[in-house]
């Protein structure tokens, strides 16, 4: 019996939102601290995570930011488990943080876009998102899921992203089987505002109950 794939609900702002992604299964939060309508400032970040379960696991995300930035922002909250990466890093800046896990994100614009990840060999896990030359995640938009198939060569877990919504994750899901599925403006009410009713229409359709 294959395990249940993972969800992560990223772009979370604020202590309501956390909790409902809790009380419906979320495996992982992300937290945003690059230019975004979801960008959340560390203090408010680090009061939010206090009051999750230590068992939900929390991303950082970034975007080509400067290290001692990433570094103090790690101090500020207090708990990061995993760092996310969804700009332009190289592996060399990945392999700096050691003692975290390291999400490095791609965004997918066509085959060229799957053949940057064969360098990134110490991230821990690849996310695929759809591509935007405006914003580097978060627009909603999806990618050929052909494309995400040919990365599982790389045999690194994968954190599938990009349009993903409650009316087309199980679909992307039977097709993938990625480690993970990632979504953000696909539960939301507006940027930075998530719908519940959709947080927990998407967890129940990425991991019916059998």
């Amino acid at each position: 019996m294959e395990s249940r794939v993972k969800v992560k609900i990223c772009g979370i702002t604020n202590l309501e939102d956390a909790l409902c992604a809790q009380e419906s299964g979320a495996d992982f939060l992300g937290f945003v601290f690059a230019q975004s309508p979801r960008r959340v400032a560390p203090e408010k970040a680090g009061q939010i995570i206090k009051n999750i379960s230590q068992q939900i696991k929390v991303a950082a995300l970034f975007v080509n930011e400067k290290k001692d930035v990433v570094d103090s922002v790690i101090a500020t909250i207090g708990r990061v488990d995993l760092l996310q990466f969804h700009g332009e890093e190289t592996p060399q800046y990945c392999g700096y943080f050691t003692g975290k896990k390291i999400i490095k994100a791609f965004r997918i614009k066509g085959e060229e876009s799957i053949s940057q990840i064969q360098g990134f060999t110490n991230a821990d896990f690849v996310l695929l998102d759809g591509y935007s030359e405006k914003v580097y995640g978060g627009t909603g938009r999806g990618f050929d899921l052909e494309l995400a198939l040919k990365v599982k060569k790389y045999d690194i877990p994968l954190f599938l992203s990009g349009g993903l919504n409650p009316d087309n994750v199980k679909d992307a899901i039977d097709k993938v089987k990625p480690f993970c599925v990632d979504v953000s403006s696909g539960v939301e009410k507006s940027p930075g505002k998530k719908d519940h009713a959709l947080i927990k229409l998407f967890i129940e359709n990425a991991k019916p109950v059998s």
